[in-house]
């Protein structure tokens, strides 16, 4: 089941004023089973998972213990307990998010965030995945993002089948019209200001074998 939070996308519906009938269902598992090889056919590894609890245990076997981790900011693993776990005295790994965090320092802050993208485990959510294999994401200041096209050493993408479009233009306005108010209404919340898009990356080849994984999660997660 979901981990729902008060900033989960059910919880912002209202606000954000989107249409969760269009952009927030489970696909039929022939759609699923036609992106995933059409991802597979891009160089990304896809892993299933029936739920994000064992989404959770997978990402914990595909990242060894010690390993230096950095994780954007996601709704998805915030639902699939990542986030909790990352921050637990159970996980044995170098969380570089935890000392971003404990540096009071802007600047020293901001050197140490962008040094986190080239983390050798980068964990991230989608903004959507279009049936012939595209993976799309976007953010404000590109924190998440940056790590996508090639400074991680492994990038591991946890999102639910909800994120599937039928193409990629849909992809994108998926993006626009229901990621992004979503993301707006929670920043609203947490901030007390508006965000934008002002980074995308659109993943659609992977080059060196083994580096990105894509654990999609029969779950609707995330925005």
């Amino acid at each position: 089941m979901v981990k729902l939070t008060q900033y989960s996308a059910k919880n912002l519906f209202a606000e954000a004023h989107v249409d969760p009938e269009k952009w927030n269902q489970l696909p039929p598992d022939n759609e699923v089973a036609q992106t995933v090889e059409a991802v597979g056919q891009r160089g990304i590894a896809v892993v299933r998972a029936k739920n994000g609890k064992i989404a959770l245990e997978i990402l914990k076997d595909l990242i060894p213990p010690e390993a230096e981790v950095m994780h954007g900011s996601s709704t998805t693993l915030v639902e699939i307990g990542y986030e909790a776990y990352v921050n637990s005295d159970e996980s044995q790994w170098n969380d570089l998010h935890r000392a971003i965090v404990a540096e009071n320092d802007e600047e020293k802050r901001r050197v140490l965030r962008r040094k986190s993208v080239a983390a050798d485990y980068f964990i991230s959510g989608a903004n959507a995945i279009s049936q012939s294999g595209e993976i799309v994401a976007c953010d404000k200041a590109g924190s998440r993002v940056g790590a996508w096209p090639y400074a991680a050493a492994h990038l591991i993408i946890a999102s639910g089948t909800n994120k599937i479009a039928p193409t990629l233009d849909h992809a994108l306005r998926r993006v626009w019209e229901y990621a992004f108010p979503l993301e707006n209404a929670r920043a609203q919340r947490v901030y007390g200001a508006s965000s934008e898009i002002g980074k995308c990356v659109i993943l659609a080849n992977e080059e060196i074998e083994g580096r990105v994984t894509l654990i999609l999660i029969d779950e609707p997660l995330g925005y």
